[in-house]
């Protein structure tokens, strides 16, 4: 398994360190800031080798070309369809690419963004503004039946896939999943958990998709009891489309 360090970024920002199984080089995924990715590389030794872009807002690309300053001959890569002019390796849905030593599937997961890909490996996938733990991400770009078709991409893989999303959200997504079931035992649980670390400002991620499976209600939205949502929002139909863009429109004024 692949050592990966979280650099802290913003206010709850992480840009994923992935290190080299080899050597003292690394990976990053989504530099918003450079300086924190610099003063890791002074503290730590590392080298930096590649950057990995799931999509193109600024708060996940800011940092590339300062960063491309200190070190030029550094590849960037990322969507093929993103308007972030800083790509050298441009990467569609399906792509299989080697770096440092990393193998890697490219997924497209429209939603958030049109141009939004995640990196997954054996045991472990960055996803960016996609999935967050006990969340998803804000339909910026897309709509809802595009989000939610790229939520089941995530049901899909192996429960003990580790989930590194870039934000750290996890006590307000748990206070809303709380919300959508109230009842549920392990949300409630999981919730206290995750509390007691961030009053300890210790970080709640990787989550699994094991684990996503579980607690987050916009992998479940089936789970999500009618009378449960605002009259305003709630669905027609118990479809499962129908309640993930209910859950979705709950989710931005909650």
């Amino acid at each position: 398994m692949a050592q990966v360090e979280a650099i802290k970024a913003f206010s709850d920002n992480y840009i994923w360190a992935l290190h080299s199984k080899r050597d003292n080089q690394i990976i990053v995924v989504d530099p918003g800031q450079a300086e924190p990715v610099l003063d890791y590389l002074k503290r730590t030794g590392k080298k930096l080798a590649a950057i990995l872009i799931t999509h193109h807002h600024w708060d996940h690309t800011t940092g590339v070309a300062a960063l491309k300053q200190h070190f030029p001959r550094v590849k960037v890569y990322g969507p093929k369809n993103s308007p972030f002019e800083g790509i050298d390796v441009a990467l569609v849905d399906g792509n299989d690419i080697e770096v440092l030593e990393h193998h890697f599937h490219i997924i497209a997961t429209p939603g958030h963004t049109l141009d939004h890909i995640c990196y997954q490996a054996n045991k472990y996938i960055f996803c960016g503004d996609t999935l967050f733990s006990a969340g998803c991400g804000r339909l910026f770009e897309g709509s809802a039946e595009q989000m939610w078709q790229s939520m089941q991409k995530f049901i899909g893989m192996d429960d003990k896939t580790l989930v590194y999303c870039t934000h750290e959200y996890t006590q307000a997504n748990l206070d809303f999943a709380t919300a959508c079931m109230p009842n549920d035992t392990e949300i409630a649980a999981y919730a206290n958990k995750v509390s007691q670390l961030r009053s300890r400002d210790k970080i709640t991620l990787p989550s699994s998709i094991g684990r996503e499976k579980r607690i987050n209600p916009f992998l479940r939205p089936q789970s999500v009891m009618m009378d449960t949502f605002p009259a305003h929002l709630r669905p027609q139909t118990e479809d499962a489309l129908a309640k993930f863009t209910a859950l979705r429109l709950w989710k931005d004024d909650f």
